[in-house]
């Protein structure tokens, strides 16, 4: 059986050598140890490792969340946080990189052995929703739209949709309790969507206006706790200019 190798990011070199012990003593492969984000970033690119551990305070120009970020778009790498901080800020910022897991440091053998376990299940079962068998048609009409999804035609209301996010070559439709991935592009998505319901507020999302619950720049909250997403530098004042203050 193929081992999981595992990237460790971590700028306090007798940290990052217990983490990497532990890793060969639970039968993992260390690809190989980052103390800083530019460094990581390399390494990535020469090893491919399964799933990167990121402390979230790295010394340098790039802290671990934004290195999670480049991640996430550039490599479809799973990420998990290792911080020494639990505060809710921290954590707010954290959620914007939709890591797979965050382990408060310090951390028990088999906290971390079952954090990277759960990270590979999740991501796997996220890249065989994306699989080409599971992709999604789609057809558009005033009002609603018709996903074909595993062999029918599923009538799907604009109303319900909260936001729309690529994924590399596509992009998923999010209700609030399903999600719909199809084979298109942001550009092509937003000219069906138009824009009376709709908004890009980001490269990588689009939501639906009446869903906006705040606004706290950079970030918009959505209903129900349903998702925080970050609001792109260039797309702000088009936001501004589309709701209503009072």
């Amino acid at each position: 059986m193929l081992k999981v190798n595992i990237l460790v990011v971590e700028d306090e070199s007798i940290v990052s050598k217990d983490i990497q012990n532990t890793l060969i003593k639970l039968g993992y492969e260390v690809s190989g140890a980052a103390s800083n984000g530019e460094k990581a970033l390399s390494l990535i690119k020469s090893e491919s490792p399964h799933i990167v551990l990121m402390d979230i305070m790295l010394k340098g120009d790039m802290n671990g969340i934004e290195v999670a970020k480049i991640i996430k778009e550039k490599y479809d790498i799973p990420v998990i946080f290792l911080t020494a901080y639990a505060d809710e800020a921290t954590l707010n910022k954290a959620k914007l990189a939709e890591p797979y897991g965050y382990l408060i440091k310090p951390f028990k053998e088999q906290d971390l052995q079952a954090t990277i376990e759960m990270a590979l299940y999740k991501f796997k079962k996220d890249q065989e929703l994306a699989s080409p068998t599971n992709i999604a048609k789609v057809e558009f009409n005033d009002g609603f739209i018709f996903v074909k999804s595993n062999g029918k035609l599923l009538k799907l209301n604009t109303k319900d949709i909260y936001f729309i996010e690529a994924l590399k070559d596509y992009v998923v439709i999010n209700t609030i309790d399903a999600h719909y991935t199809i084979h298109s592009t942001m550009k092509e998505i937003e000219k069906k969507m138009g824009n009376e319901e709709f908004l890009r507020v980001h490269r990588s999302f689009i939501v639906r206006i009446d869903k906006i619950s705040a606004i706290e720049h950079p970030n918009i909250h959505l209903e129900n706790n349903k998702k925080t997403l970050p609001i792109g530098g260039s797309y702000y004042d088009d936001l501004k200019r589309r709701i209503k203050l009072v």
